[in-house]
């Protein structure tokens, strides 16, 4: 097995590089690989597409944090998404969001997206999970604004927010690659006062799901 691992930063997986660091994780028809892609989602869609032609992977991982549109979904758990969608690609008109498939401009069932979602197939995969397996929605901005955070909710019924869960679903369903999204929550969408953040919570929980989920599927031996 030839596992992929990315993350936006380094911080999100600091941990789990020493994790692996530790242990052999190159063995014979068995490695992972990790790679810090950069925040957003064209470095995600660029690291993602150059690994992906320099090698055959069999599954890819997502590892980073997250903000929470319920307060179900508190600061410090971690989730699996099993879907996610692109929620600022498109235009305010007549004070209602629009969005491509709204203006027609990408079809709602057009590869690799599904009812306008970009959906995770490999329900097998994430069923090895015990995790709440939700929405996901991303976008090149931590939210803050009111009407905006309202908006997505009301159209999309997101559970987290990213500035690259899209862009890892996207490129990995075009290129047939199994995957899986982990993503802890450090926040509450809108709340500016980052002292209110749990960010090392989320990091350290992040990095044990994505640990248990490694020794599960890898050989030890």
């Amino acid at each position: 097995m030839n596992i992929l691992l990315i993350a936006a930063t380094r911080k999100e997986i600091e941990p789990l590089i020493h994790y692996l660091s530790e242990r052999i994780y190159l063995r014979k028809n068995q490695r992972v690989d990790v790679v810090v892609a950069g925040v957003g989602m064209m470095d995600t869609t660029y690291t993602l597409a150059k690994k992906f032609s320099q090698y055959k992977y069999t599954l890819a991982i997502q590892a980073g944090i997250a903000g929470s549109f319920h307060p179900i979904f508190a600061p410090g758990m971690v989730v699996t998404i099993k879907e996610d969608m692109v929620g600022d690609m498109g235009v305010m008109h007549n004070r209602e969001w629009q969005d491509l498939f709204d203006l027609g401009l990408a079809e709602d069932n057009g590869g690799p997206w599904k009812n306008k979602k970009l959906v995770n197939p490999h329900k097998e995969l994430l069923g090895k999970i015990q995790l709440e397996c939700v929405r996901g929605i991303t976008v090149n901005q931590v939210s803050t604004n009111h009407d905006f955070i309202q908006g997505i909710k009301d159209k999309y019924m997101p559970v987290t927010e990213s500035m690259e869960g899209a862009a890892f679903h996207y490129v990995c369903l075009k290129e047939s690659i199994p995957f899986i999204q982990f993503r802890a929550i450090s926040n509450m969408i809108g709340e500016r006062d980052k002292k209110k953040w749990k960010m090392k919570e989320a990091v350290d929980a992040l990095n044990a799901e994505v640990i248990k989920f490694l020794n599960q599927i890898t050989d030890p031996y």
